[in-house]
């Protein structure tokens, strides 16, 4: 039988024997058996690699979660011992030690085999910008590999190695997981430290994780992600566990009209056929215009923003301008164009538009696009090498820009055996959110994983019994997408039921609240029924929240449609002077909608 690579099956192996010698040995033979030249830039010599393994000591995956598990990584992330050169010959030069995301990963027990292949100094999105080999895409060689990540996705698709880091800025780390069947998680950006890796866009960049399944992706983020001091780009995301998600979810996606395939009907379909399988999951449908998306888009490479890249490599640019590869060179070198007032005026375009953009993205919980608009080849990359490239970064070069959270998820094949995927967008710091739906959208699919030919194994229900859990009814900030919710998924607590309260109850928007809050008023004059969202925390999740919660509100026990009577959230009757009674809009929710300034 052939030993499978991801996280779980592996782990399986070793409690029952395996040897990390067999899994590196079992790792070059499958590098060996794909024979692609242009995969690694640098691989680690075997001998010492086995080494590291016998170091780890017993099996112990509860101290070591990711104990004997191979990874690749991307040639701008330094390995200390290994060459960066973020594919360009004359940068190289040997890490003194590991990046700070790569040291965590080496605690917690993977093994690096090696350094990746790229798109030069991640500049692209199509894989081939190389002076080394191009990688070849694991699904189809006809088609791009996707980059700039394009080893990283490459490895991890023919399933040499349990996971790779890439590095995101304008899709590096979507595009190639969508072309190479597999799975690419984008980061909140902040989240896992850029300490050690060549910069793109030193504002925007993200490290990104490449893996066969969504919960490897997210348990490799899980063990990454925390605040560097060493990173002024660093910054705190929650990490929660990957629970089940609220059963229903409002996805926003582009209107009909303004959807972007340039004439790929097979995509266009493919599209349509995984909105629906969303629908089936739970999903309404929310279509939003996406004019001013596809302008932050293209702020990305046609404004002053460009000049960023210049910026991150100049003082190597100067000296050895005639070392980069010939379109890296002309987009790059291209930046030197804009002036400073050039860049404030950028600043300034993306700040309209953002404001534009904010209400959209508070009407909905999550958003889905297409990960790429159509398919890519070769041959399209050869005839029109930025052009091609420009296509392909459609729904993704808006992203950081947006400070979004994503990723890149197999939704099926197309009829010529491409893959297809989407992308699950969320906003920043709501990365458990989007991979809860990606995972529940990943098994729907029913596909193989990568070119591996291995299949998805069944979910598993992680979730703790509601036994000794108590039942709580949010009313405002804190229902499913509103910026408290973030409170409750923190303690770990579980969405159960969308319903509303019986009638007599009165909801008013309360004066100087921030974020805004709404009050919940038991009123006999009361008619209308306020939509309230069920979640259930166990005892003492339940008693820190209630410790936590401010004057004027307070915790009742509340009378629902549904004849329940959990505890909820009330207002204190003296709160009420400058409220606004918003009772007829049915909740706060609807509220906010009729008040898009509000949030």
């Amino acid at each position: 039988m052939t030993l499978r690579f991801d996280l779980e099956s592996l782990h399986e192996a070793y409690a029952a024997g395996l040897s990390p010698r067999a899994v590196i040995e079992a790792a070059y033979a499958r590098l060996e058996s794909v024979a692609d030249p242009g995969m690694f830039i640098h691989l680690a010599p075997i001998e010492p690699l086995l080494r590291e393994a016998e170091a780890l000591g017993a099996f112990d995956p509860v101290a070591r979660p990711l104990w004997g598990v191979p990874f690749a990584v991307k040639d701008n992330i330094d390995v200390a011992g290994m060459p960066t050169t973020a594919a360009c010959p004359a940068f190289s030069r040997i890490a003194g030690e590991d990046a700070t995301v790569v040291a965590m990963l080496k605690r917690a027990g993977a093994l690096c085999l090696g350094k990746t292949n790229m798109d030069q100094f991640a500049t692209g999105l199509v894989g081939v910008r190389t002076p080394y080999p191009v990688p070849r895409n694991a699904i189809d060689p006809r088609l791009a590999p996707g980059g700039s990540s394009s080893g990283s996705a490459v490895a991890v698709a023919h399933g040499i190695v349990s996971f790779a880091l890439g590095t995101d800025t304008a899709g590096s780390g979507r595009i190639p997981a969508g072309l190479n069947n597999i799975v690419g998680l984008k980061p909140t950006v902040g989240a896992l430290s850029t300490t050690g890796v060549v910069p793109a866009c030193r504002s925007l960049d993200c490290v990104s994780i490449f893996a066969l399944t969504v919960d490897d992706a997210y348990r490799v983020f899980q063990i990454a992600a925390a605040p560097d001091a060493s990173d002024p780009w660093s910054k705190a995301v929650p990490v929660l566990p990957l629970a089940e998600r609220p059963p229903t979810l409002r996805l926003g996606v582009p209107a009909r009209a303004e959807r972007r395939f340039f004439g790929d009907d097979t995509m266009e379909a493919a599209y349509e056929a995984t909105l629906a399988r969303l629908e089936r999951l739970g999903c309404r449908i929310v279509e939003l215009p996406f004019g001013d998306f596809y302008a932050v888009a293209a702020l990305l490479y046609q404004s002053a923003f460009v000049a960023e890249r210049y910026a991150a490599i100049r003082g190597f640019l100067e000296r050895n301008e005639s070392a980069l590869h010939p379109v890296t060179r002309e987009i790059v070198m291209g930046a030197r164009e804009f002036s400073a007032a050039d860049a404030f005026e950028s600043l300034y375009a993306l700040k309209r538009l953002t404001r534009n953009i904010e209400p959209l993205l508070a009407s909905v919980d999550l958003v889905c696009i297409p990960t790429a608009p159509g398919l890519c080849t070769l041959a399209d990359v050869a005839a029109e090498p930025i052009a091609a490239n420009t296509r392909l970064g459609t729904y993704t070069n808006f992203v950081n820009l947006l400070d979004l959270c994503g990723m890149a998820v197999p939704a099926g094949a197309l009829p010529s055996g491409a893959p297809m995927s989407v992308t699950l967008l969320g906003p920043a710091k709501a990365d458990a959110l989007v991979a809860a739906l990606a995972r529940d959208l990943h098994a729907a699919s029913n596909e193989t994983l990568g070119a591996t030919g291995w299949r998805l194994r069944p979910q598993c229900a992680t979730a703790p019994a509601l036994d000794d859990r108590i039942e709580l009814a949010v009313v405002g900030a804190h229902l499913s997408g509103m910026p408290l919710n973030g409170e409750l998924r923190s303690l770990g607590a579980r969405f159960l039921r969308e319903t509303r309260t019986a009638s007599g109850y009165r909801l008013f928007a309360l004066a100087g609240q921030t974020p805004p809050k709404p009050g919940l008023l038991r009123d006999a004059t009361g008619r209308g029924a306020v939509e309230v969202e069920v979640w259930s925390l166990d005892r003492a999740a339940f008693g820190a929240f209630v410790a936590a919660v401010p004057s004027p509100l307070c915790i009742g026990a509340l009378r629902l449609a549904d004849g329940s009577s959990p505890k909820g959230f009330l207002v204190e009757p003296a709160a009420l002077a400058g409220a606004e009674d918003i009772t007829s809009f049915g909740g706060w929710r609807a509220f906010v909608a009729k008040h898009r300034g509000l949030m």
